[in-house]
């Protein structure tokens, strides 16, 4: 068995799960943590350090749901913005009716490398010289 690593699954499954709940006559929300980092949103949107956004074809434009970023553009307002969501600062995709979606865990740095051991210093010894 192999031991390369794969990429995220996370933006193929956002834009399967975007694709069922469109195909179902839903409208998709996603739940940003908008403390993440490359996070684009209107400030006045944020609450609980967290943003809920409509993702429907009737809310935004130009929306491309990418491997690295979700981009696209929404009113906010009444004023136009440019959202930028890392696929990472998503947690949660679902459809406003009911509910139904698919939560994620959050994604953490990777790990650093554990600590050398280090050697317990040795403690000093007198010898007798004749």
């Amino acid at each position: 068995m192999s031991t390369t690593a794969m990429s995220s699954n996370r933006p193929y499954l956002l834009r399967a799960m975007f694709a069922w709940i469109t195909d179902n006559g839903m409208t998709p929300y996603l739940l940003v943590d908008a403390g993440a980092a490359g996070v684009r949103v209107p400030s006045s949107a944020i609450k609980d350090g967290r943003v809920v956004l409509s993702i429907a074809s009737r809310a935004v434009a130009h929306m491309e749901i990418g491997n690295e970023r979700i981009t696209f553009l929404a009113r906010f307002s009444g004023v136009s913005e440019s959202i930028e969501i890392p696929v990472q600062a998503v947690l949660a995709i679902y459809a406003q009716e009911n509910g139904q979606g698919m939560m994620f865990p959050a994604e953490n740095a990777p790990e650093p490398d554990p600590p050398l051991p280090q050697e317990t210093p040795k403690r000093p010894r007198l010898h007798v010289v004749k």
